[in-house]
């Protein structure tokens, strides 16, 4: 089946696939994505979330229920928290669009992605990029929420794994660091001084042992 294709748009008869809704009329669909302009050819009636995946190449953006009620799907447009299984792509042409990818900078995480890493926001970790989006959102216009504000901001993302406590405690950690009140842990890919600066010393091997 095509990448602009839900699962249900076609059924086989034999060996051939047959369409069961419309094919729209390709056109050209832009937007800034993660702070790149994208120009991309698709069907008038894609879905963002098809054309984030099969386009762009998000593939952070997942594809859970397809009717808007998990939330894996949720990505920011202009800002503010979306649903892309059920947002036509048409809808939010030349729109600023954020996906998980774009949360980090560069190889360094996050602020709530290291709190979702360190305070197990995160297990099977299929729900977390909408998760991840929906925080950030949240943050991005109060970094002192209430448990309740926090709670009210993910209400839309459904997880199966933590019970949803480690996710408000990460959310919280994060908007501590977000205060200034608790600085962010130094990023894993930065310079970190040699625990061996002379060379590790030769490992000592139980007597009778070859060299």
């Amino acid at each position: 089946m095509g990448g602009n294709r839900s699962p249900w748009a076609t059924i086989v008869v034999g060996t051939e696939h047959v369409d069961m809704l419309p094919v729209g009329a390709k056109e050209i669909w832009s937007a800034k994505v993660n702070g790149e302009d994208v120009e991309i050819l698709t069907t008038s009636n894609a879905t963002l979330l098809d054309v984030l995946r099969d386009k762009v190449g998000t593939l952070g953006v997942k594809r859970g229920c397809d009717l808007g009620t998990c939330g894996c799907c949720t990505v920011m447009v202009d800002g503010q928290p979306q649903l892309s299984c059920l947002t036509f792509a048409g809808q939010v042409s030349q729109c600023e669009i954020t996906t998980v990818e774009g949360l980090a900078d560069g190889a360094h995480l996050a602020p709530i992605q290291n709190c979702f890493a360190k305070y197990g926001g995160s297990q099977c970790g299929f729900c977390t990029p909408g998760f991840l989006i929906s925080a950030q959102s949240l943050l991005n216009t109060n970094t002192s929420p209430t448990d309740e504000e926090v709670k009210t901001a993910i209400e839309g993302n459904l997880c199966r794994c933590t019970g949803y406590q480690q996710i408000v405690e990460s959310i919280q950690a994060a908007a501590a660091i977000h205060r200034g009140e608790v600085e962010a842990e130094e990023p894993a890919s930065s310079p970190h001084p040699d625990p061996h600066p002379s060379g590790p010393e030769e490992p000592q091997m139980p007597p009778g042992h070859a060299r």
